[in-house]
């Protein structure tokens, strides 16, 4: 029996672990904050990610500048910031928006903390999902006479050390994820 699929989607899980927790601010300015940021441009007729609308650098460490490609899409993308729940204030300087990045306080350092452990969680329940689907389809197969007893002990050995190893590396991410939070 083939884990191939299983490994591509333990895989795929920590992979989304990592883009999902791109978007919580740390104390530094960080592009990826808010390049996923959906803004309704011009008027609300187009939806677009802040990242194709726009250049976004980083000015020291402490702020961003967002250099739009149609200087008037200015305000929608203020606006798109403003109601984002990232808490950033963006600043109008004639064709750029500014955002200051202010330190976390220790009030949302904990929080986005506490925000961090729901996301590695919600993962490692994905993963639990994973296996035991896998483990469906091994015993499936096993009742079905497709693999023998031995067969089936060895692939669940396999499936759990996969499995044990994806969690490592999920907290692993997780306590990466803290230090930069933690850092002041």
């Amino acid at each position: 029996m083939d884990l191939n699929d299983f490994k591509n989607q333990l895989q795929s899980t920590s992979a989304s672990l990592k883009e999902d927790l791109k978007t919580i601010r740390t104390g530094r300015s960080n592009p990826v904050i808010i390049e996923q940021l959906v803004v309704d441009a011009y008027g609300g007729s187009t939806k677009m990610k802040l990242m194709e609308m726009a250049t976004i650098t980083t000015e020291g460490s402490a702020a961003l500048v967002i250099s739009p490609f149609d200087p008037s899409t200015i305000p929608d993308i203020e606006k798109a910031i403003l109601k984002s729940p990232l808490g950033l204030s963006p600043q109008v300087q004639g064709t750029k928006v500014i955002i200051r990045i202010p330190p976390l306080s220790e009030e949302q350092r904990e929080k986005y903390v506490k925000l961090v452990g729901q996301k590695v969680e919600e993962k490692r329940g994905i993963i639990r999902n994973h296996r035991d689907d896998k483990r469906k389809k091994i015993k499936l197969s096993f009742d079905s006479k497709e693999i023998t007893e031995d067969d089936k002990y060895r692939i669940e050995k396999e499936i759990d050390n996969l499995t044990q190893k994806s969690n490592e590396e999920l907290l692993f991410i997780k306590e990466q994820k803290e230090k930069e939070i933690r850092e002041v």
